[in-house]
């Protein structure tokens, strides 16, 4: 039955809201695929006001909640999807089970948004939150896990705890090299992330091998990774120079636009 159908049957027959708001929230995905973000939201926040009217199956209004929060985050609107992120993930976690993995996610997420306004506090929060349930579902070896003990040491980084942002990339990636291997992008990316570490406490030495690491594992996929490899690349130049290793920074520079020349 069409969304117009359905709104004049729950006029009639109220209970039939249910199906109503399943159906607001296909539509809102269909129009958010679409890339209708004005009408995506129009149409979640259409079923929430269905859903509010009488009790609902709780992961159907979960979902939608789930949706717009994060339509909103995604669309540049982080502080308005707050909200919707907190009511979601405790609608997850109160129907248990899977859907505790779902609100894991959401508080990562969520984490991201409240670091990038800067509260990272609150961020540390949901991300250890986050990192427990994911333990806990999937095991501590998973990639699920090394991602949110990457992004906690992009956190600490950005907080100015360098030595906690090493021991949370070191410890993302021993898990993606156990998960992924360690020739997988993942991994370069966590071999990246060490090495801007290491040379935030002037461990040099190391951050240079990490970096090369990385660039090794990228430049084994070009043309693929080439952005990422330019990218990782430019900032290991940087760096060579800062601490300075000219001389490194020139051979590498020579290196990087052989590669790129290549493509």
């Amino acid at each position: 039955m069409a969304v117009g159908e359905q709104r004049e049957a729950v006029k009639e027959y109220p209970g039939k809201a249910p199906a109503l708001v399943r159906a607001l929230q296909v539509l809102g995905d269909e129009l958010r695929e679409a890339g209708d973000v004005e009408g995506a939201e129009a149409t979640y926040r259409e079923a929430l006001e269905a859903g509010s009217k009488l009790e609902l199956p709780a992961d159907a209004i979960a979902n939608v909640r789930t949706s717009l929060a994060t339509l909103l985050d995604f669309s540049g609107r982080e502080a308005d999807s707050l909200p919707y992120y907190e009511e979601a993930i405790n609608n997850h976690e109160a129907l248990g089970g899977e859907n505790l993995e779902v609100a894991a996610q959401l508080r990562n997420n969520l984490a991201m948004t409240y670091k990038s306004m800067g509260k990272f506090a609150l961020a540390e929060q949901h991300y250890l939150r986050a990192l427990e349930t994911l333990e806990n579902k999937r095991g501590r070896e998973s990639e699920s896990v090394a991602c949110v003990f990457n992004n906690l040491g992009s956190l600490y980084y950005a907080a100015g705890f360098p030595d906690q942002a090493k021991e949370m990339f070191e410890d993302g990636l021993k898990i993606r090299i156990t998960v992924l291997g360690n020739k997988h992008r993942d991994a370069a990316q966590s071999y990246c992330n060490l090495g801007t570490a290491c040379h935030e406490l002037s461990e040099n030495a190391a951050a240079q091998q990490h970096f090369e690491a990385s660039l090794g594992i990228l430049e084994a996929q070009l043309p693929e990774e080439a952005a990422s490899y330019e990218a990782i690349a430019q900032d290991y130049i940087a760096m060579l120079e800062i601490i300075g290793e000219e001389g490194k920074a020139a051979t590498f520079q020579k290196r990087l636009e052989k590669a790129l020349a290549a493509l």
